[in-house]
């Protein structure tokens, strides 16, 4: 299901075309806005719920030596891995050996390795909180690691982010894959904002469910049956 199909769905389902209206400021809430705020809220309530492989990215860069903070990336939202890559030969990062850190509080590293000249191979990370630059807080989150790197690194980040919504694409991996809670999800949050008729909204909430529990099935189940890391959340699957 693309954008336009799912578009057209919300309205077919609702009978209702969601009419644009002028808010109290004197602007205008379109009925595009409208609609791609409900698939958007749908897909942000779906990408929370089941840690489908396709909201992991990876990246690549380097940590300094001397300094114990990393930048997070801007569509950071979690971390499923982090590696050092040491012994690299001639920038080719698969000749290197892949040492992965371990996440801990800030409190353990700071107690661990307090002072600034504690350095070596990082064996350790946490999420240490906004970078700050001057009186300027920014909205992206850091990393400290310990020890303090005693050498330039290369570090590979695994991490959790939202895909590219539907309504910026025309088409996304789930509605691709999994139009129907995409579409159920949609509705429901369609249906909210129309506060409509409990029994409607009652049916839509199952539908939604059943939906959404196959994609758990898959997310969470099918593509995990194998996974080498018994932390991550793992539903099994008969």
């Amino acid at each position: 299901m693309n954008y336009t199909e799912l578009f057209d769905s919300i309205q077919s389902y609702t009978e209702n075309n969601f009419p644009a209206f002028t808010l109290a400021d004197s602007s205008t809430d379109t009925t595009t806005e409208q609609i791609n705020r409900f698939i958007q809220q749908a897909e942000q309530r779906i990408y929370n719920t089941v840690q489908f492989p396709s909201i992991r990215k990876n990246v690549k860069g380097v940590v300094s030596s001397g300094n114990k903070y990393l930048a997070c990336p801007s569509d950071f939202l979690a971390v499923y891995s982090m590696a050092i890559i040491s012994g690299v030969v001639g920038g080719d990062l698969d000749t290197g050996t892949y040492e992965y850190l371990l996440n801990k509080d800030v409190n353990y590293i700071r107690q661990a390795y307090p002072q600034p000249d504690d350095t070596g191979l990082p064996k350790y990370y946490a999420l240490f909180g906004p970078a700050i630059s001057g009186s300027t807080i920014t909205n992206e989150l850091t990393f400290i690691l310990g020890p303090t790197p005693d050498a330039n690194y290369n570090v590979e980040l695994h991490y959790y982010y939202y895909p590219q919504s539907i309504v910026t694409s025309g088409t996304s991996w789930l509605g691709d894959n999994f139009d129907t809670v995409l579409l159920y999800g949609s509705l429901v949050e369609a249906y909210t904002y129309m506060k409509g008729e409990q029994d409607v909204m009652a049916f839509y909430e199952a539908k939604y469910k059943e939906a959404l529990g196959l994609a758990k099935r898959l997310g969470d189940g099918m593509e995990r049956q194998d996974a080498y890391r018994s932390g991550q959340y793992r539903q099994p699957v008969t």
